[in-house]
């Protein structure tokens, strides 16, 4: 397993943006899909965005929460994932975590290596 690193969440305001990004370090970076979950207290893990890591990328996948406003993106040069967050709403706020699996999926227990998590607080 590969010890992924999340940074970038905070507080922000309804409407506002913020953007998350995580580290994995490892060779083999490019080879593997990129996800991101979300878990507020009391609710169980969410899919939030995975992408892929063929054809450039450009294979993503969103959850219907957030489709619209969420992009995922990669940089396998820096083998860094990003998820730009547009539009905020309170019901965002949740502890973000980044994956990284094998496979183009989305859900939880198709990835093999977690971050520690990021909070995102959106005040209304």
């Amino acid at each position: 397993q590969v010890e992924l690193v999340e940074s970038g969440g905070g507080l922000v305001q309804a409407g506002e943006s913020l953007t998350l990004s995580c580290v994995a370090p490892g060779y083999l970076f490019s080879k593997y899909a990129m996800a991101w979950f979300r878990q507020a207290p009391g609710k169980e893990r969410e899919f939030v965005a995975v992408i892929g890591w063929s054809d450039g990328g450009r294979l993503t996948q969103y959850g219907d929460s957030v489709k619209g406003r969420f992009t995922i993106t990669r940089d396998n040069d820096k083998k860094t994932t990003y998820l730009q967050m547009n539009s905020l709403r309170p019901e965002d706020t949740a502890v973000y975590y980044c994956a990284q699996g094998p496979l183009f999926a989305n859900t939880s227990r198709k990835f093999n290596s977690w971050g520690q998590g990021t909070q995102v607080t959106v005040s209304p």
